[in-house]
């Protein structure tokens, strides 16, 4: 080990104080994230058309599976490495980190590869049309030579916060983010390169954080690797593994769910639903940008706690997150449901010059979202206990809760609400198919939480 060992303070300092200090470099970061999220498809659909929000939306199902791999062996082993810096076993924690690094690699490069093999009949499968495919693929193409940076980056991220150093984590999503926005600007609205220039730009991101999470490591980490740590052993891969299944499990239904809806609303409505949901998947990161960073904060807090078997802070952990994210997420759907349309107007254009078919799409995705928005963002006040109580058996240790609580939203209500809704009232039954999943979920995880943080301080 090197440098200062902030992982400490972890176990030390007031919980209030350590989830500020966690959470809100998180947020920003997040914040920054979601902006460049939320900036790319206005650039897009203002500079390029709404088809080509549609196009996006398509693609981001297998950019986002392969990226959560990395995520998946981030947040999966760095719930093992807190532990082992809360225990003070130092070699283990580097022998984990060795092992997501080689695991990161090897997994997202290979899923890479067979992306780009498959990719014709991959973006049919996801719900491409003949009106936007050839959109699809420019973007997909070029995004995937760049994702295995991206899958490093994501696992990269998750360590950083684990040895309590959140602000080198902030930074490691704003650079991309800023680069993104402004690489954005200049190849499709300078430079006219269309659907190409926004795919170089993501590109370029990824690189640019790559290159932030190495130098971190090098220069700013306590975690000094040797060449034995990449070594893959056996013990830890079955560790780190059972834990990211849990990520992954949830990351890998998120991606189901895009391409369900993406082909369910292809099939009760049109492409231009697609560029609805488009719109609202990414006001769902970027509106609930504070509460991911409180729940994203409150991971390493619990884990290296209960590592440490200090069991009254890891209660005071969850009923604090619980109350901060809560707050934060009633400020929330008080504005989407007092904005929507001023929301939703912001990533489309109705300059002159546009031609009619183009103005008319852009006025239909005007007329039909605000709504949509709303119903998604129904039960927003009620999601702080739903991803704190999953978050918390994961920080634990405790793979088949953590695992049966994280797909109960997108698994267990939201896809079968999906499948079966929108037979009897078309598109709208998609749109309330999200709130109910909402309320459902939130009762299951409170059951259980509930019934874990008494059986643990007794």
């Amino acid at each position: 080990m090197a440098n200062e060992k902030k992982s400490t303070t972890l176990g030390t300092d007031p919980i209030s104080k350590l989830l500020v200090r966690q959470a809100v470099p998180a947020s920003i970061g997040i914040l920054v994230m979601s902006l460049n999220m939320i900036v790319d498809t206005i650039f897009v659909g203002r500079w390029i058309g709404p088809l080509a929000i549609s196009a996006i939306t398509v693609v981001i199902p297998v950019t986002f599976f392969i990226g959560a791999i990395g995520l998946a062996i981030g947040i999966g082993g760095s719930s093992v490495l807190s532990r082992a810096l809360g225990s003070g076993d130092d070699n283990k924690a580097l022998q984990v980190f060795g092992n997501q690094v080689t695991l990161t690699f090897l997994t997202s490069g290979l899923l890479a590869v067979l992306g780009l093999v498959f990719q014709d009949y991959l973006i049919e499968f996801f719900g491409a049309d003949d009106s936007f495919k050839d959109l699809a693929l420019i973007y997909y193409r070029i995004v995937m030579y760049g994702i295995v940076m991206l899958s490093m980056c994501m696992m990269g991220n998750s360590v950083i916060r684990a040895e309590g150093k959140p602000k080198f984590a902030m930074y490691a999503m704003m650079l991309p983010a800023i680069g993104n926005i402004f690489m954005d600007y200049i190849l499709i609205n300078v430079l006219d390169y269309g659907m190409e220039g926004a795919a170089w730009a993501t590109f370029i991101s990824y690189g640019i954080c790559f290159v932030f999470i190495l130098w971190f490591f090098v220069a700013k980490s306590e975690l000094r690797l040797t060449l034995n740590s990449f070594k893959l052993k056996l013990k830890i891969v079955s560790e780190i593994s059972s834990l990211s299944s849990v990520t992954l499990a949830r990351q890998a239904v998120i991606s189901v769910l895009v391409i369900l809806l993406n082909n369910v609303l292809i099939v009760h409505g049109d492409a231009l639903d697609v560029a609805s949901y488009g719109i609202i998947s990414r006001m769902l990161m970027f509106a609930l940008f504070p509460v991911i960073g409180v729940n994203q904060g409150f991971l390493p807090i619990a884990g290296y706690n209960f590592g440490a078997e200090k069991f009254e802070r890891v209660r005071e952990s969850i009923n604090t997150s619980i109350k901060y994210s809560g707050g934060l997420a009633l400020f929330i759907f008080i504005l989407i449901m007092v904005f929507p349309s001023e929301i939703v107007s912001i990533f489309i254009s109705n300059k002159e010059g546009l031609s009619p078919e183009t103005l008319a799409n852009n006025n239909e995705i005007l007329s039909r979202t605000p709504s949509a928005l709303r119903w998604v963002f129904a039960a927003t006040p009620v999601i702080a206990v739903q991803l704190i109580g999953a978050s918390y058996f994961q920080a634990i240790g405790k793979t088949i809760p953590a695992l049966l609580l994280s797909l109960t939203k997108q698994g267990f209500f939201l896809i079968p609400l999906v499948l079966v809704l929108p037979r009897f009232f078309g598109v709208w039954g998609v749109w309330i198919s999200f709130p109910i999943a909402d309320v459902l979920s939130t009762i299951v995880t409170g059951y259980y939480l509930n019934k874990e943080v008494r059986e643990m301080v007794h």
